[in-house]
């Protein structure tokens, strides 16, 4: 019976992907972080007297915004955690929108970020500022390779490992077939609204510049910065296992996502913002969601939880 048993024993599953990035992909993962640097350090003497208008702005808000809270509410939150549950028009939308942040697929996103909270600080996290260990050098390199150095790995988290809810869905399997379209789409919108709106080629790339380059150079760093500096430096407030913090300084631009102690106490929690003054853009979505019942479950934090992972 031993012998039979262990012969029928399920073989585990790998923890990268067969396939690896592409040098391909590798070169536009360095293509999408660092142009938008670019123009993020040219934004100011670019814009100065001309070259930014409110259809810039107006553009580069609700892209910011939808992409944004594409990424905290619907990668993460939902398809990631599971702190709600949503009809399919609501699924498909939130993987759309978290789909033009360019970070990554909703398939691919997941695994990584389910792989991070099983390692989280630990070896095995994928992008741990902790990798190389304490003191001024390691942590300096520790905090650039959790910030963006992570993505030039070529070996890809498994999905079928950390992800096999999400590799049976025929909806996140059409989005992260199309995720390449998604992306340029994302990238190329912002300029043709601007040009449309003004009618004219500078106000088609004023728009390009800060709806396209500078929104997603923001996020992408905002979102990075989760990974990051959320993880080295803030304050403890609930019980974790790893270096989670929270950075009150990135809640806005981060729709409530650098309230990052709580997240790693109870990561099913809707609401990452508990405390009072804690600002929570993405749980006040999701209320409004819930209060036009769009989304149903919704795993609010409760006094009792909160109390028994309190710290003091």
């Amino acid at each position: 019976m031993t012998v039979l048993a262990e012969r029928s024993a399920p073989t585990p599953k790998p923890e990268f992907e067969p396939e690896p990035k592409s040098r391909a992909e590798l070169i536009t993962f360095g293509v999408v972080v660092g142009l938008p640097l670019v123009a993020i350090a040219a934004a100011v003497p670019f814009a100065w007297g001309w070259g930014l208008g409110w259809t810039d702005i107006v553009i580069a808000f609700v892209f910011y915004v939808t992409s944004g809270l594409g990424v905290t509410v619907g990668l993460h939150r939902y398809f990631t955690h599971g702190s709600f549950k949503a009809g399919r028009p609501m699924k498909i939308a939130l993987g759309i929108a978290g789909s033009l942040s360019l970070e990554m697929s909703v398939l691919d996103w997941v695994a990584t970020h389910r792989k991070h909270h099983k390692f989280s600080d630990k070896e095995g996290d994928p992008h741990s500022p902790w990798r190389f260990g304490p003191g001024f050098k390691s942590m300096s390199k520790g905090l650039l390779y959790a910030h963006m150095g992570w993505l030039f790995e070529s070996e890809r988290t498994n999905r079928e490992k950390y992800a096999p809810d999400l590799c049976k869905d025929p909806d996140v399997q059409w989005m992260h077939k199309w995720f390449p379209a998604m992306a340029l789409t994302s990238i190329v919108l912002p300029g043709v609204l601007g040009g449309l709106v003004t009618w004219s080629w500078q106000g088609a790339m004023t728009a390009f510049f800060w709806g396209s380059l500078v929104r997603i150079g923001l996020l992408h760093h905002v979102t990075w910065s989760i990974n990051s500096i959320c993880h080295v430096f803030g304050e403890e407030t609930f019980q974790v296992r790893d270096k989670s913090r929270n950075v009150w300084w990135l809640a806005i631009p981060s729709f409530g996502e650098s309230w990052h102690n709580l997240h790693h106490s109870d990561p099913t929690c809707a609401r990452h913002g508990v405390l009072k003054g804690q600002i929570d853009l993405s749980a006040g979505l999701i209320r409004l969601f819930e209060r036009l019942g769009w989304v149903s479950d919704v795993r609010w934090p409760t006094p009792e939880r909160l109390a028994a992972k309190r710290i003091g």
